[in-house]
């Protein structure tokens, strides 16, 4: 009995936990459809999520799609994104980055890295800012994967 009352508390507990913590749907959307203000990171850019992308891709922001071509053939990619692997299969940087990346983008000129899921964006977008100097550099924080779970559009690669 002492243990049937202590596993109905705990059971009620967790319910009550989950319960405060479960968002609906409708809010759950909202939240993503809402453009929050770039987070400004340690390494020298910023975080954005995706609602935020889509207001700068409206502005004309470059964004550049840092993944492996295999993974552009197998999702899409997001439509205008410039493509440029970052690192290779073996998480070597790209030899050709860095001057297809120079030629494309200007230093004071925004621009937006994608990648699957924001990992690489992210490391990319802090070496971008501290080795190449520049200094307005953002991170889709959830890649091509929250895009897509967003449905939000993509275009065959």
């Amino acid at each position: 009995m002492k243990y049937k009352i202590f596993y109905v508390t705990l059971l009620s507990i967790i319910l009550s936990i989950t319960a405060c913590n479960a968002k609906t749907e409708s809010q759950a959307s909202a939240q993503m459809e809402k453009a929050a203000d770039p987070i400004p990171q340690a390494g020298g850019f910023s975080n954005i999520n995706n609602a935020k992308l889509q207001e700068l891709l409206d502005q004309g922001i470059t964004l550049v799609d840092i993944r492996l071509e295999e993974e552009w053939k197998q999702t899409g990619i997001v439509k205008g994104a410039k493509t440029i692997t970052f690192f290779d299969r073996s998480g070597r940087i790209n030899p050709n980055f860095v001057p297809e990346f120079t030629k494309l983008i200007k230093k004071d000129q925004q621009v937006a890295l994608i990648c699957r899921t924001g990992n690489r964006s992210k490391a990319a977008s802090q070496a971008i800012a501290q080795q190449l100097g520049y200094k307005k550099v953002l991170n889709v924080t959830h890649g091509i994967v929250g895009w897509i779970s967003e449905k939000r559009p993509v275009v065959k690669y």
